[in-house]
């Protein structure tokens, strides 16, 4: 078995290392621009065109992550017809719930005002809301996005999850498609985007999204920075429509110096560390998925290139 590897801006000796341990049969090699030797199996990360455009030869492709945005956006340069599959959780669930979980109590138990007061010497207690009416939604109820739910439902708030078809998730108020999406955003207090990047969810998160939420709502994004409409946003916040944000994501990364958000006092950023790629987690499962799929058995986590994940 023939595999190529290429993992944008992470260890390639110590991921190299794991996944020669878990495929000792394998002739697994580092692909290196102009390297055109024959493969079985491509397992990437962002890789450029170069390496998978023309081939004929590779069975599937495995992404070693969940978003698939970056690899499908080589358009042309993907090979036709050949089966990709991406990650389900590999350890990224719980962290994406620690995530949230500590943005939504962030917000919730008014922190983010308490350290505004802080700076001013300002000691004044302010009154936490009761978890009834403060409705957590979440956008995207994947494998990511139910644990997400679980462990908010475990501190006890109502939580309501919308999604492109219909989910049903134990606890989870669920709403289906654009029909619903109105319906879903009404009385929501803290919003969590957890959606996949399509040209259907570009822009997800608008004035016209924001303005239906909660009046003082807060924003929790996770997912991508294209899905949210900047301006937008810095207009919620500024008008108080929105009261805070917490982004891990930008629509351009590293985010640039002087953006907005950087000193916005109502928004949190962090540099796109919601949920780290866990490489022995994410070997064990690209392993298991890889072996099944060479013996020709069903398996899990296969890519529609139409839907975008």
């Amino acid at each position: 078995m023939n595999i190529i590897y290429y993992n944008d801006g992470e260890d390639n000796a110590y991921w190299l290392a794991g996944l020669r341990a878990a495929l000792p049969h394998a002739d697994i090699r580092l692909w290196l621009p102009g390297n055109d030797k024959p493969a079985d199996y491509a397992l990437v990360w962002k890789p450029p065109a170069g390496m998978l455009a023309g081939r004929t030869d590779l069975k599937a492709i495995f992404n070693l992550a969940a978003g698939v945005d970056a690899l499908l956006g080589l358009g042309n340069a993907l090979p036709a017809n050949v089966p990709i599959l991406r990650l389900e959780d590999a350890g990224m669930g719980m962290q994406m719930a620690e995530y949230a979980t500590h943005a939504v109590l962030h917000h919730y138990r008014r922190f983010d005002e308490y350290a505004r007061q802080a700076q001013k010497q300002e000691w004044r207690y302010l009154e936490t809301p009761l978890k009834r009416d403060f409705t957590v939604g979440i956008m995207g109820l994947g494998t990511l996005g139910r644990q997400v739910a679980q462990a908010l439902l475990h501190f006890g708030f109502p939580v309501r999850g919308w999604s492109r078809s219909r989910q049903s998730v134990s606890g989870v108020r669920c709403y289906a498609g654009r029909s619903q999406l109105d319906e879903f955003l009404e009385e929501t207090k803290a919003l969590i985007c957890l959606l996949p990047a399509t040209a259907e969810t570009a822009g997800i998160l608008s004035r016209d999204t924001l303005g239906q939420l909660a009046f003082g709502a807060y924003l929790i994004n996770l997912a991508r920075g294209s899905h949210l409409v900047e301006a937008d946003l810095l207009d919620a916040l500024d008008s108080g429509r929105i009261a805070g944000a917490t982004l891990d994501v930008a629509a351009q990364e590293p985010l640039p110096p002087g953006h907005p958000f950087w000193h916005h006092p109502r928004v949190t950023i962090t540099p796109h560390i919601a949920a780290a790629t866990l490489r022995d987690d994410t070997v064990r499962q690209v392993t298991e998925k890889l072996l099944a799929f060479d013996r020709g058995e069903a398996v899990t986590g296969m890519v529609d290139r139409h839907n975008g994940y």
